[in-house]
């Protein structure tokens, strides 16, 4: 099944500089299939954010017992069912998308591993596990498994439609993954961005980043002195900088130590998720003891782990649950705005569901770290300038984790909605995503990748694992 396979794709990569007719017919109509696809998730995200809204949040009422025995049932039956039957939806599912862009993975074994944890099989596997997660209120986001369904769907089509048949794979896939991500949020710019800055990094990480910050500190300074407002070609909106800069740039300073702590925490973020993932990885796996079954130790392991995120709930009051938007969108517009006490708890929280394996993405989760980390500079700021530090915690841990500037930069400004801070925040995140990767080379996607590939490698000479 590899050689006719990959000498169109390496024929087609070599020849091909746009789409072919059938091609674009091909994807338009892929879209409303994605779309009704993606509805699920969507439904499941609503209902996690309607039972976070169940605790206090820095309100009077108490916690509903009810709430707790959801998130500690919820989370016991995902830690088993993650790291047990259905450990093929565990995580978000992009390890596939990733290890196909590699060369080396490209034929053999290692190629339909990787094809074969992109199948649609996997997706439904993944849908109890989601289910269990937003039901549960755990924090992980949509991000990974929209973009994982995209490259599934568009991969089973691959194999009935003949145009999509002399796409590249590892471009197919890409479009597929940006595809689901965007259509998930609602942008095509954040579909584009995230094809082309996370999962093709390896070809342009250098590139994004060395651009971004070259141009986003030319913006800035332009803006600052008046040079560029007084170029007829100028853009007309300019909002962050001109908030970070007036009334005698009282903000300059604070902006620059949150965006160095937020890019530095992204990358603790991004160690102790690593960390944790390896620890839960060895305790889930450890040999049971003669005429032992692993599913006592499976469900050992799980009851702590729902111990811990409950424990952090309440003493969080429930802000450590879900993906943390509505935590940003708090610290930005509320007025009783959580304390940085809940910073620890949500980082607890965070770093477990994902080592357990609770299908999802970092972003929303490195998000709203860093809003929580602008809490103590805020004070009294009018709201403008507070909005602005919220924004810029959130846009430095998130590229300081994922180290995705362009993305993540537009990402926040989307949660924003404000096209006016993304110059701003373009700089902003150029500067967090180098300062990250010093504190931890790897991305949390490319420690899973890379923990995939020492999984096949060492199975090259047997049985291939599969997922």
């Amino acid at each position: 099944m590899t050689g006719p396979a990959e000498a169109i794709e390496a024929a087609d990569a070599c020849q091909e500089r746009s789409l072919r007719r059938g091609q674009v017919i091909a994807l338009l109509l892929a879209a409303l299939p994605l779309l009704l696809l993606l509805q699920p998730y969507q439904w499941m995200s609503a209902l996690g954010f309607r039972l976070q809204q169940a605790w206090p949040l820095g309100g009077p009422g108490g916690i509903s017992g009810g709430s707790l025995l959801l998130v500690f049932a919820g989370t016991v039956l995902l830690a088993l069912l993650a790291n047990g039957p259905l450990k093929s939806g565990r995580g978000g599912g992009l390890t596939g998308v990733m290890a196909l862009q590699l060369e080396g993975v490209r034929q053999g074994p290692a190629r339909s591993a990787a094809l074969a944890s992109l199948g649609l099989k996997r997706q439904l596997a993944r849908l109890p596990l989601l289910l269990l997660t937003h039901g549960a209120s755990l924090t992980v986001g949509l991000e990974s498994p929209s973009a994982s369904l995209g490259a599934s769907l568009l991969l089973a089509l691959r194999e009935r439609v003949a145009p999509l048949k002399r796409l590249p794979l590892p471009v197919l896939l890409a479009t597929g993954a940006g595809a689901g991500l965007g259509i998930a949020f609602n942008s095509v710019l954040l579909g584009v961005t995230y094809a082309a800055e996370e999962l093709c990094q390896r070809r342009s990480a250098a590139l994004f980043n060395g651009t971004l910050l070259i141009t986003g500190l030319g913006v800035v300074l332009g803006s600052a002195t008046g040079l560029w407002g007084a170029t007829p070609a100028a853009p007309a909106h300019q909002g962050g900088i001109t908030v970070l800069v007036g009334g005698g740039g009282h903000l300059v300073v604070p902006a620059l130590l949150l965006t160095l702590t937020a890019g530095w925490l992204g990358g603790v973020f991004t160690a102790g998720t690593a960390w944790m993932a390896s620890r839960w990885r060895g305790w889930i796996s450890a040999p049971a003891g003669p005429g032992g079954s692993p599913i006592p130790r499976r469900l050992l392991w799980a009851v702590l782990a729902a111990l811990v995120i409950s424990l952090a709930a309440v003493a969080s009051g429930g802000w450590s649950l879900n993906d943390g938007q509505l935590l940003i969108l708090r610290m930005a517009y509320g007025d009783d705005r959580p304390g940085l006490g809940v910073l620890p708890w949500r980082l607890l929280a965070s770093v477990l569901s994902i080592a357990m394996g609770a299908p999802g993405g970092v972003m929303h989760d490195a998000m709203s770290l860093g809003a929580l980390l602008a809490g103590p500079l805020i004070g009294d700021l009018p709201p403008l300038e507070r909005q602005l530090l919220v924004w810029i915690g959130a846009t430095a841990l998130f590229s300081g984790a994922c180290r995705t500037p362009l993305f993540c930069a537009l990402f926040v400004a989307q949660i924003a909605a404000s096209v006016a801070l993304v110059p701003l925040l373009l700089l902003v995140a150029a500067l967090a995503a180098p300062i990250g990767r010093w504190v931890r080379p790897d991305t949390w996607n490319e420690v899973q990748l890379e923990s995939w590939l020492e999984d096949h490698r060492g199975n090259e000479g047997g049985g291939m694992k599969t997922g």
